[in-house]
């Protein structure tokens, strides 16, 4: 089932948004005490760079667009407070039904977390995810996402249901802004004729996901090199990719401050 119209319109605000963690490293190095960014401040830099974030601001982001709608929605994640932690939203329609809203992995679109539905009884579900099938089931702590991948590669991220307090997911988040982990990570959706594609920047290696499997890009090793590659994916602005990408390169040396 797919999300009611008046979600998918909020939803398609962001399809051209990556999540990425070179945000929050070069964020990190111009604020003071308080790491996370508003939403007005996400826009500003939005229009300035065209950057956006990582998952949680990202879901922060979609949380006030669905605000702004009049949509019901509320955080959702796994890990929160913790270094691992994700972040998500759950939309829900007018008659009550549950939909994962998930920019920070990159999702198609909403998927509907009612597990009485046909679909859901052990089905794998294509649409929702780039280059690969989903299987959704209810788990003791909420709901368990599984994701087959073209090689037989599994995956599984875990949804903890229960609404979050915005206050604690604000506090959750600006923990997130705080630790910074030494690979850069860049995900992109990409519409291609057939399918949406997934891109990913991981740790100075890059490759595309499809549904016929990895495709691995070309191993390069400039700085200068991975700007012009990351910016023809995110169109990101290129003095902003020097800076962030130049702080991962200290960090990995040891030298940053």
């Amino acid at each position: 089932m797919e999300a009611p119209e008046e979600m998918l319109s909020v939803w398609r605000q962001f399809d051209d948004f990556p999540m990425e963690t070179l945000t929050k490293a070069w964020y990190y190095q111009r604020s003071g005490e308080q790491k996370q960014r508003s939403v007005e401040l996400m826009k500003q830099h939005h229009d300035q760079y065209g950057i956006t974030g990582n998952c949680f601001d990202l879901a922060i982001w979609l949380l006030a667009a669905f605000d702004g709608a009049g949509i019901k929605a509320y955080p959702v994640g796994s890990g929160l407070g913790t270094e691992q932690a994700h972040a998500a939203i759950i939309a829900e329609d007018r008659d009550g039904r549950r939909f994962l809203c998930d920019l920070g992995d990159q999702w198609i679109q909403p998927i509907l977390l009612d597990a009485d539905r046909p679909e859901f009884q052990g089905g794998r579900l294509s649409g929702f995810f780039p280059g690969a099938e989903v299987q959704v089931k209810q788990t003791d702590k909420g709901v368990e996402v599984i994701y087959y991948r073209p090689n037989g590669k599994q995956s599984n991220q875990i949804y903890e249901m229960e609404p979050v307090e915005r206050a604690d997911f604000l506090e959750a988040a600006e923990y997130s802004q705080h630790h910074i982990h030494p690979e850069p990570l860049v995900e992109v959706r990409l519409w291609e004729s057939s399918e949406t594609v997934h891109w990913e920047f991981d740790n100075w290696k890059s490759f595309m996901s499809t549904s016929t499997g990895l495709y691995r890009d070309s191993a390069i090793e400039t700085l200068e090199e991975w700007i012009e590659r990351i910016h023809d994916k995110t169109h990101y602005d290129k003095e902003f990719l020097k800076e962030s990408l130049g702080f991962y390169q200290r960090l990995n040396l040891g030298s940053s401050e």
